[in-house]
C-alpha cells in the first residue's frame, strides 16, 4: 500500500491525501508537479527513475488507512540526479 507522504522532498509543500499535484517515483518518493517538472525535469533525484501523478486514495479509505506523516526533505537540496 502507498505511504501517502505528507510533502515535497524538494520544496517541502504539503501534499494531503487528496493532492491532484502529487508525483511518485517507483520507490514512492515524493514531488510537487512543480519540482517535478522544472527543478528535476522528470527524472527522481534518488533512483533515477520517471515520475508518475500519485493515486488518490479515497476519503473513506483514507480513514481505514491514513495517509503518511512523516515528513521527508532533501538536505542538500534538490537538483537532477547526479551520474556516478
Amino acid at each position: 500500500m502507498l505511504e501517502l507522504r505528507p510533502n515535497c522532498e524538494c520544496c517541502d509543500k504539503d501534499l494531503p491525501p487528496e493532492a491532484t499535484n502529487a508525483m511518485i517515483c517507483t520507490f514512492e518518493c515524493t514531488f510537487c508537479a512543480d519540482c517535478a517538472e522544472t527543478e528535476l525535469a522528470g527524472v527522481c533525484p534518488n533512483c533515477g527513475g520517471n515520475f508518475a501523478p500519485r493515486p488518490i486514495r479515497p476519503a473513506a479509505m483514507v480513514k481505514k488507512y491514513p495517509a503518511s506523516t512523516k515528513r521527508v526533505l532533501k538536505a542538500e537540496g534538490c537538483g537532477p540526479r547526479k551520474a556516478a
